[in-house]
């Protein structure tokens, strides 16, 4: 007989079945029917001690009083933990020196001198350094763009970091309830969600999701998503991997607006692992306070202010729009005003909401107050879309040198990720023993659409060690490098 038992364990009882004699989804409804008939039989006990009174108004408060506990012990959303994550260190035959770079890129497309200036100045004033990664695919003299190779540079990159995850949380593939696959520019079929199942035999009853075209807001999108599963399938464990894959969004013509993103996007990955079982506060370093989703893909601008189109030589790329910052600035002010109201003191609020009166009644020309998030907010991981994006953001909350360094810091050293950057900012402070228990993190994603998603966590136990552990092991103590801060200083 199998040995392996499945728990459920929470702070008013403990259940222990085999799991070979009930599976899953009844366990999780006898589970519910037993907590409903908890209730019901402490109602009715308590119903008929007071009988004997025969006082209506002893049945009225007790009616009251066990609803209250009803809906606050039975039926109240459980906690989402953030148990653990890994992200992926390419590696080092990957690297691609901004020399190289240029060189493959004007013999693959026939550049002019002109246009590889051009090149070389989005990739000096990008602010990462010669030490970043494109896969092996995009190496070769022509890039090989194949649907083959880009299904390679998948499996190459999402199956390590989710080994290292259940390796880290001494989990099996068959713990995993909830699937989610991210990946922007490569939808393939079967689903990536569907090659991670195949390769490790993962249950037949799992729920599994594939997002693609999100943009570099997915990883947290991903998040907000698997924390709404979790609402409704109780006492189960979620994996969000987030990736971009490269091989196949190589832009090969000489259209400029094009171009940039060949500059700016590098190899990465990264899998997250959360929860909402009971055990999971025990071991977990991050609680889930706040997932905000903000949507700008009503407004005809925003939406084309960077959009995947043909150029006039039929070459498919993304285009940047000049007014692709304006488009950025407006949504994270309207997301900054619906988190704010949530998380911000109300004496901010108050600032704020006196500074909306000021402009439109008094004085048109008066800029809005800017709240101040580092009240309750003390790390912030940043979109990694470019330092002049991170600087601005940073100027646009006020945040001193070392609430941007780790946005600056992860794109210095591993580029433009996309939507897997947000882990690597987090593994940075980790490892340099910055967060401390309670404070919080505020991870931002923004991506094409346009959309932006905020998550707020609450760090749950003292974080150490870290520094040898990661993307950032070997090069830790190299950071931070200073020169990111000469130009557009905060």
């Amino acid at each position: 007989m199998d040995q392996h038992f499945f728990k459920f364990k929470d702070d008013y009882f403990t259940l222990t079945f085999p799991r070979t004699m009930l599976p899953k989804h009844l366990y999780i409804s006898l589970s519910t029917s037993f907590k409903v008939m908890l209730f019901i039989s402490l109602y009715l006990v308590v119903s008929l001690f007071l009988n004997d009174k025969q006082e209506p108004i002893f049945l009225v408060l007790l009616t009251i009083f066990l609803f209250i506990v009803y809906k606050t012990y039975f039926t109240s959303s459980p906690e989402i933990y953030l148990v653990d994550y890994s992200c992926l260190k390419p590696p080092n035959y990957w690297r691609v020196p901004f020399s190289a770079f240029l060189e493959h890129s004007r013999i693959v497309h026939n550049l002019d001198q002109e246009s590889v200036d051009f090149m070389s100045k989005i990739l000096v004033s990008s602010g990462q350094s010669q030490r970043t990664c494109i896969p092996p695919s995009l190496h070769y003299i022509p890039p090989r763009s194949t649907n083959e190779e880009a299904i390679n540079e998948a499996q190459i990159v999402l199956f390590p970091v989710f080994e290292d995850l259940l390796s880290k949380t001494q989990l099996s593939p068959l713990d995993i309830d909830i699937l989610i696959v991210n990946c922007s520019g490569f939808c393939p079929s079967p689903s990536l969600s569907s090659i991670i199942i195949n390769k490790y035999s993962m249950r037949e009853d799992i729920k599994s999701f594939n997002i693609s075209g999100m943009g570099c807001s997915a990883s947290a999108l991903g998040v907000d998503m698997a924390q709404n599963l979790l609402k409704v399938h109780k006492n189960s464990n979620a994996v969000i991997l987030s990736t971009e894959i490269l091989s196949n969004g190589w832009y090969s013509g000489k259209d400029r607006s094009m171009m940039v993103l060949n500059c700016l996007f590098r190899s990465g990955s990264a899998a997250i692992l959360i929860s909402n079982k009971a055990s999971a506060k025990r071991v977990s370093k991050y609680r889930l306070l706040y997932a905000l989703r903000t949507q700008g893909a009503f407004d005809d601008i925003a939406y084309k202010s960077a959009i995947r189109e043909e150029d006039d030589k039929g070459n498919i790329g993304v285009t940047l729009k000049k007014d692709v910052l304006h488009v950025a600035g407006e949504l994270l002010r309207t997301s900054f005003q619906t988190l704010g109201s949530s998380i911000l003191p109300l004496e901010e609020k108050i600032k704020y909401g006196f500074s909306i009166i000021r402009k439109k009644f008094l004085n048109n020309s008066r800029e809005l107050y800017v709240p101040n998030f580092r009240k309750v907010i003390q790390h912030y991981c940043l979109p990694t879309s470019g330092k002049t994006v991170i600087t601005e953001i940073g100027k646009k909350m006020k945040l001193k040198e070392d609430e941007v360094e780790p946005a600056l810091m992860t794109l210095h050293r591993f580029g433009n990720q996309s939507s897997s950057s947000l882990w690597y900012e987090l593994a940075y402070m980790e490892g340099k023993e910055r967060v401390k228990q309670g404070e919080r993190v505020l991870q931002l994603g923004m991506g094409s659409g346009p959309k932006c998603t905020s998550l707020v966590w609450e760090c749950t136990r003292p974080i150490i060690g870290e520094a040898c552990k990661g993307p950032w092991a070997d090069c830790i103590d190299s950071y931070p490098v200073y020169s990111c801060f000469r130009k557009d200083k905060i």
